[in-house]
């Protein structure tokens, strides 16, 4: 229990007329009677407030899964179970988890509402900032007496937990038009005319179709034109290596390099898992998990649910070591599609290993961009320190493009990208090795 506002607005008014009773013998005897009469009012007050028997039961209704970004709606419905005083002023608090966004409370709520056997239905919403497992503590009602001298704090534990995953739709328009794009990569098990990978079926010639498609055996035997259809080989194994460690942990925009990079991956699965391919996810850095190849487009809500809450951190990070633990793990031929932010540095470790990854699979590295090391490289500096920063930041990128390069002269897949072309430039990229047969 707590002193309310009228408590505190009672009291100051009391001072103020003591302090006119020094000047005023009427004064002084007024401000004695009001203090003798009010004492055992508020105390009276108090006791009242004190006894009060909460007769209210709420219940809190939320989806337990949540998507990174997007606004939900919490129900509270709170009921009055029992007869007895109600306060005369009811302020409610909940107490939502700190990864999420709300500017609703305190709420005063409708004690007319609040009969017998009667319900209140409030409804807010709040917004997930942050992928991972959240939970709602508590609620907490704050109590008025009946003459506003004292308030009383009353806790409810009412407990909700769930999951915030990344938002899969805005990770769709972020990527680009979701007609134009996805379908193209993968909605659609689409017959293409021509030359492709794995033969599909025969059907009869049509205009327009290549000539060097056509079945000369078949087209002998049925006594007309016969081609070959093809589409692009299926069943194959993708393996993402995402870097947890320091090489991502830079915030471009809203949110960190990582992030950006883990849609990515997820993006890419869901095409992948859609071309009947089977995906495998190994991270390394922070955290080092390892999800063993997966097929159907189901196996999307297995990623969902061990990625959900994987978060970067300005640990090392090791690509070697992650393409060195991959090998050991993959039984046969693989697209490694690696992550991270590539450096000078990187070029002599993984020259080692390099000769043995090409040798049984398919290696893309895919390497982030730093927007603000682009940034100091272009701009026109206007004194010394900032000649000496832009000079360090061309340095820094022209020595990262002589690696990409050595590598693409070596046979070796390499994508530069930024934040914001990230999932388109790897579903082309997967689209190119696909439809080349260069698994």
């Amino acid at each position: 229990m707590k002193p309310g506002p009228a408590l505190f607005v009672g009291a100051i008014l009391w001072l103020l007329l003591g302090a006119g009773g020094f000047f005023s013998a009427p004064l002084s005897l007024v401000w004695f009677l009001s203090g003798v009469i009010a004492l055992p009012i508020i105390i009276i007050d108090a006791v009242f407030l004190a006894l009060m028997i909460d007769t209210l039961n709420i219940e809190r209704h939320i989806n337990t899964s949540l998507s990174l970004g997007e606004a939900t709606a919490v129900k509270l419905k709170i009921k009055r179970s029992l007869k007895g005083f109600l306060a005369t002023k009811i302020k409610l608090f909940d107490i939502y988890p700190s990864s999420m966004a709300c500017q609703v409370f305190p709420v005063a709520l409708d004690r007319k509402g609040l009969q017998k056997n009667s319900f209140l239905v409030f409804e807010y919403s709040v917004i997930p900032m942050q992928r991972g497992e959240w939970e709602f503590q508590a609620l907490h009602l704050l109590f008025g007496s009946l003459l506003f001298f004292w308030q009383r704090k009353v806790i409810h534990s009412v407990k909700t937990s769930g999951r915030t995953y990344p938002d899969f739709k805005k990770m769709v328009a972020l990527a680009g038009d979701l007609r134009g794009i996805l379908e193209r990569v993968g909605l659609k098990n689409i017959r293409k005319r021509g030359h492709g990978l794995e033969f599909q079926n025969l059907r009869e010639y049509q205009p327009g179709d290549p000539v060097k498609a056509i079945d000369w055996r078949a087209t002998s035997r049925r006594q007309k034109p016969i081609i070959r259809e093809y589409q692009e080989e299926q069943d194959q194994q993708i393996l993402f290596l995402l870097d947890t460690g320091y090489r991502l942990h830079r915030r471009e925009g809203e949110y960190m390099q990582f992030d950006t990079a883990l849609n990515a991956v997820l993006l890419l699965s869901y095409v992948a898992l859609k071309h009947d391919d089977s995906v495998a996810v190994g991270t390394f850095g922070n955290e080092e998990r390892w999800l063993r190849p997966r097929k159907g487009i189901s196996s999307l809500t297995t990623l969902m649910n061990n990625l959900y809450d994987l978060y970067s951190a300005p640990v090392p990070s090791s690509p070697f070591s992650a393409l060195e633990n991959a090998l050991s793990r993959l039984n046969r031929r693989t697209f490694i599609i690696i992550i991270s932010n590539f450096r000078e540095e990187d070029g002599e470790s993984l020259s080692w290993i390099l000769p043995r990854i090409i040798k049984r699979h398919l290696l893309l590295t895919v390497s982030l961009r730093e927007q603000e090391a682009e940034t100091l490289s272009s701009r026109r500096p206007a004194n010394i320190e900032e000649a000496m920063e832009s000079a360090a930041a061309f340095s820094y990128i022209f020595s990262r493009q002589q690696l990409y390069k050595k590598w693409q002269h070596s046979g070796l897949l390499t994508l530069d990208a930024s934040i914001k072309d990230l999932s388109p430039a790897l579903i082309n990229s997967y689209l190119s090795v696909k439809r080349s047969g260069l698994l």
